[in-house]
């Protein structure tokens, strides 16, 4: 449960403030972390030291105790140096040690509730029985963020929000797959938009600047209870989901900003394809020239302003109409009329909305 990498820093600690070198092994004689490599000389007597009903004795000068998790034994650690000095510092040791595994199982303890309560796997009843157990506050501001980074097969993220996003022993960093990293964070009563962003900004910064220009963070509504967390995580991963598709320039994706892409994600594609016929009478958005669509969405991007498009555009403002005209041919709706240009900015949302879905399907 501890990792490799704990135990070594816990280790050299120790010997930094007593001088006694420290080694610790598995019950097979397998070394985890040492501060003296010499400690490998020792593995069959770890081995028969393991298989003794000792739990402390003294071989070759080097103090050996076990170390036990619920008497379980976990590990065997090695103390060497002056007789008396390594046994004081090998049962301080020790002792940190098994703090240390009774701390990371009680973290391994929330971390499986957590998971679980994001996956709406618990009863009404088991979430607040639980929580009480494992000293959850129930009623308290909370707000999921999805950390997620493209082209990366494992989470290799998670340590790293862990360390930067959280400081607070309240708030929770997990994965419940090998894509993602979920930030569960508790909020104070005058936190808000604002604070969330910035919170965003805090995740995506523990990903590091080669991999940051391929991350994005989602979340979702603020949540009152702790029951109602699985819902600020759909919402979050809704986000994400619709990000993808509508806002790909964005990095940081509020469920509360994500408009008319939300209704339109949970079309079913049948509809979708009925209302695109309707529109375009058979065409398809991808059918008009290049000039057409960047005209169509310069015109959007400056709210239906004709001036300001033409100008951007560097062409002349009845170039502009003559386009607007020629569109409005071809597909009946005038984008200078707001009515047809809802329709029309709709229908091609629609439109990207069923190829990012037909790129799923394959």
């Amino acid at each position: 449960m501890i990792t490799n990498q704990v135990l070594q820093n816990t280790l050299d600690g120790l010997k930094a403030i007593s001088r006694v070198d420290l080694c610790v092994l598995d019950t097979e004689g397998v070394m985890l972390a040492t501060t003296f490599p010499e400690a490998e000389n020792f593995r069959e007597s770890v081995i028969a030291f393991a298989g003794s009903p000792a739990d402390s004795q003294v071989v070759s000068g080097c103090q050996f105790i076990k170390v036990f998790d619920e008497h379980q034994m976990e590990y065997i650690l090695l103390a060497s140096g002056n007789t008396d000095d390594a046994h004081m510092v090998g049962q301080m040791a020790a002792f940190q040690l098994q703090n240390l595994l009774i701390a990371y199982k009680e973290r391994f303890d929330k971390d499986n509730f957590i998971k679980n309560l994001l996956l709406d796997n618990l009863l009404l009843v088991d979430i607040y029985n639980r929580a009480k157990k494992l000293h959850i506050e129930a009623e308290a501001k909370r707000v999921v963020f999805i950390l997620e980074v493209s082209g990366e097969r494992e989470n290799t993220s998670l340590e790293s929000v862990r360390s930067i996003a959280g400081a607070r022993p309240c708030d929770f960093i997990t994965a419940v797959d090998e894509k993602s990293v979920i930030v569960v964070k508790e909020l104070s009563p005058g936190e808000g938009q604002e604070e969330l962003d910035r919170i965003a900004e805090q995740i995506l910064s523990a990903v590091g600047e080669d991999k940051r220009a391929n991350a994005v963070v989602s979340y979702g509504t603020a949540v009152a209870e702790l029951k109602d967390v699985s819902r600020s995580y759909k919402e979050a991963r809704m986000a994400l989901n619709v990000g993808r598709i509508f806002f790909e320039e964005r990095q940081v994706i509020a469920y509360s900003s994500l408009g008319i892409g939300r209704l339109i994600y949970q079309l079913p594609i049948p509809l979708c394809k009925m209302f695109i016929r309707e529109i375009f009478d058979g065409k398809s958005p991808d059918d008009f020239d290049e000039e057409t669509l960047v005209t169509i969405n310069k015109f959007f991007e400056n709210s239906l302003n004709v001036s300001e498009t033409s100008r951007q555009l560097y062409i002349h403002r009845n170039t502009l109409v003559y386009r607007l005209d020629k569109l409005q041919k071809s597909t009946g709706l005038d984008l200078r009329v707001f009515e047809d240009a809802i329709t029309f900015k709709i229908a091609l949302m629609v439109v990207k909305y069923m190829k990012y879905m037909e790129n799923q399907e394959y």
